[in-house]
């Protein structure tokens, strides 16, 4: 999994992928994915859109399972806590940051951007 925070490329730089209506992702959910390979959880938080990618960067486990505090997902392994707005690992053990990634709505559609190849 790359390593980095994706928010910050211009649009211009990335293909987005359109993974569920507006009405699919309810206040409170969370939405399991993968995109070009890449394991990603979307969250909808108080109508907000967030995507990181879905790997502790610890030891590479699941993060998206994890217990949701405000913007913190702490991971169920561990208990290393990650920011779902910007991926920045906020405790340890991780200490490398996990992919974040844009989301925006298009017609009614959730889209995810990643980097065009």
């Amino acid at each position: 999994m790359t390593n980095y925070n994706d928010t910050k490329i211009d649009a211009e730089q990335r293909h987005f992928f359109a993974i569920a209506s507006l009405g699919e992702l309810k206040n409170g959910e969370r939405l399991f994915l993968e995109i070009d390979g890449q394991p990603v959880v979307v969250f909808n938080i108080a109508g907000n859109f967030y995507a990181i990618g879905d790997v502790c960067t610890h030891d590479e486990g699941p993060l998206g399972d994890g217990r949701l505090e405000g913007n913190e997902v702490i991971c169920p392994r561990h208990g290393a806590h990650f920011d779902v707005q910007t991926g920045k690992a906020l405790s340890l053990p991780a200490v490398i940051d996990t992919p974040a990634y844009p989301v925006r709505v298009v017609n009614g559609q959730i889209e995810i951007g990643l980097p065009a190849a």
